[in-house]
């Protein structure tokens, strides 16, 4: 009985001391374990740089230990940069786009297809889940409306949304004076890029799980994009999804270009997709 008692408290010993060296494996419990990979676009005139810090929190984290990189030539070209072994747990790809200021919203629609389809036939995934920043969004979006119907591919799971442009920007292509109906999401205008999504009221697909996360500094803007043209997402949506949750960040990181800064932000992002 002894021996037996000796035996177990050395091995509670080996495993408390491998759980204390390696922080990741205990946290690791928290999270799903699953192949399916969590793709990141960045934002105009921005690139795989901007999701860095978020990538870092989450490898920090313990959800992951596989990051690669999706680059996509300006001719829509893509070429991934390093290696997802099989069986590879909650991997991510940071997609970086070599043309970061084309606004042909159903070319970056195209670019995210070319992403999913090199990813497809490269480890045969079969779901996916996706993060966007600013007008990254448009390019996800333009994807779905073309593609989010289409069983051949792979099927998105969950999303987030971060400070989407989806009635524009401020100074650019915002409505004068955009309001929302707080129940529907409806805008009071709508510009011609948010026009051309609305059929995706009737085929945004149905399993998604949504996450809406915006930044107010105070006058109801991250500074370059309005909450009002963030929140039309639920109009587009259409109550179709699986669920749909809306997340105002605050204070002075909810700024335009420091939300996927935010380490708030990151805990909702981890929780969301990752969390048991």
């Amino acid at each position: 009985m002894k021996k037996f008692a000796k035996l177990f408290i050395s091995l509670a010993a080996v495993v408390f001391i491998t759980l204390v060296a390696n922080p990741g494996l205990a946290a690791g419990h928290h999270y799903v374990q699953s192949t399916t990979p969590t793709i990141f676009f960045h934002g105009y005139n921005s690139g795989a740089h901007a999701e860095q810090y978020m990538v870092n929190g989450i490898k920090k984290a313990g959800v992951t230990k596989t990051v690669i990189t999706a680059e996509v030539a300006a001719d829509g070209k893509v070429t991934l940069q390093g290696h997802i072994p099989n069986g590879a747990v909650n991997p991510l790809v940071m997609v970086n786009f070599e043309n970061s200021r084309n606004t042909d919203y159903a070319m970056q629609g195209q670019w995210v297809k070319n992403v999913v389809v090199k990813l497809q036939q490269s480890y045969h995934i079969k779901k996916m889940n996706i993060e966007a920043h600013s007008m990254g969004n448009m390019a996800v979006m333009y994807y779905l409306l073309a593609n989010g119907q289409n069983k051949k591919l792979p099927q998105l799971q969950k999303q987030v949304a971060m400070a989407g442009t989806f009635d524009g920007a401020m100074g650019w292509n915002e409505p004068s004076n955009l309001t929302v109906n707080k129940k529907t999401g409806k805008p009071s205008a709508e510009n011609d890029a948010f026009k051309k999504l609305l059929p995706l009221r009737h085929t945004y697909p149905q399993q998604v799980q949504v996450l809406n996360i915006y930044g107010d500094l105070g006058g109801g803007n991250d500074s370059q994009v309005s909450n009002s043209s963030c929140q039309t997402l639920r109009y587009l949506i259409n109550s179709r999804t699986k669920s749909y949750r809306e997340v105002k960040i605050t204070g002075q990181d909810a700024k335009h270009e420091l939300l996927h800064h935010n380490p708030y932000v990151n805990k909702l992002l981890i929780k969301f997709f990752w969390e048991k």
